[in-house]
């Protein structure tokens, strides 16, 4: 792998994402506070009630997109997918209801268990749908530069089985609960498996996430760059990469960015072997599903 000089925007300069410096400032400061809450189980279990209108709805997945509005000490408004449990509450739900829901955040889950009808959304907004690739197609190839600044094609890693996800280091939630995730994943792999699986996070947002930021966000979380790459790159060839999975990502005026939480198991081969939408797949099932494809 070449080394690959990456840009890196002026902090002071003229680009100032999320509302400027000194509101970038304050915001990484109230997003570490986040991760510290995660990492160190200082408030293992919290929940909100939050109201939001529907865009698109996955029941047989436990899925739904929301459109939710601000969420107190924790996450701005924004639009992303949930998981519900059960899934049997997604019966009555459909695109273009407004809905009131219970949000409860573990350390490791970030989930729907409850949810009601409350009205109609009257916008035009069309519904959003889930065009997260399927499962079986050939994984998109990527060229993108990793946390020491060299470039990684996904093609290196052909013989490996990849467990791909997308991520952004100042996420407010469902990010640093993702990457936690598969920590716990990277840490209890038997050796021979270990030895054939690689770990590859891909930024949301390279306008931000330098090599540098990256490194700073995997070391934050444990996780063991031996075997890991946290990727990012010019936005362009991100842009690329995200649209050719079938992430979902939207910025807002405001800065926002709205994602679609999404995970890929890749096999030896080169295809996706897996595909798992929201949080509801733990260590265990990922375990299990790595030494099946490998088997």
């Amino acid at each position: 792998m070449r080394e690959l000089r990456f840009f890196q925007s002026d902090r002071q300069g003229a680009v100032e994402p999320f509302g400027g410096a000194h509101a970038a400032s304050r915001g990484v400061v109230a997003l570490l506070a986040v991760a510290v809450l995660l990492a160190c189980g200082t408030k293992s279990h919290e929940t909100y009630e939050v109201n939001g209108v529907v865009r698109a709805v996955d029941a047989s997945a436990g899925q739904v997109k929301i459109a939710h509005e601000d969420i107190p000490g924790f996450m701005p408004a924004m639009t992303m997918n949930f998981d519900v449990v059960p899934a049997s509450l997604l019966e009555a739900i459909e695109p273009g209801v407004r809905v009131r829901f219970t949000l409860e955040r573990k350390a490791t889950t970030l989930r729907i268990t409850a949810i009601s009808v409350v009205g109609h959304d009257t916008s035009t907004a069309a519904p959003d749908g889930f065009e997260v690739i399927s499962e079986r197609d050939p994984a998109p190839e990527f060229l993108l530069v990793d946390q020491n600044g060299r470039t990684l094609a996904l093609s290196e890693l052909r013989g490996k089985v990849v467990l791909l996800d997308f991520i952004f280091t100042r996420c407010p939630g469902p990010c640093p609960i993702l990457t936690s995730t598969h920590v716990a994943l990277q840490r209890r792999l038997p050796p021979d498996v270990a030895a054939r699986t690689r770990f590859v996070s891909v930024s949301l947002d390279p306008e931000y996430d330098t090599p540098h930021e990256l490194r700073r966000y995997a070391e934050a979380r444990g996780a063991d760059l031996r075997s890991w790459s946290f990727l990012t790159g010019e936005p362009h060839a991100v842009a690329d990469v995200i649209d050719r999975y079938g992430i979902g990502r939207l910025r807002e005026p405001d800065g926002t960015l709205n994602h679609t939480i999404a995970t890929f198991l890749i096999d030896t081969e080169g295809r996706i072997a897996r595909r798992y939408l929201g949080l509801e797949h733990p260590p265990e099932k990922l375990l299990r599903d790595l030494e099946e494809i490998l088997s």
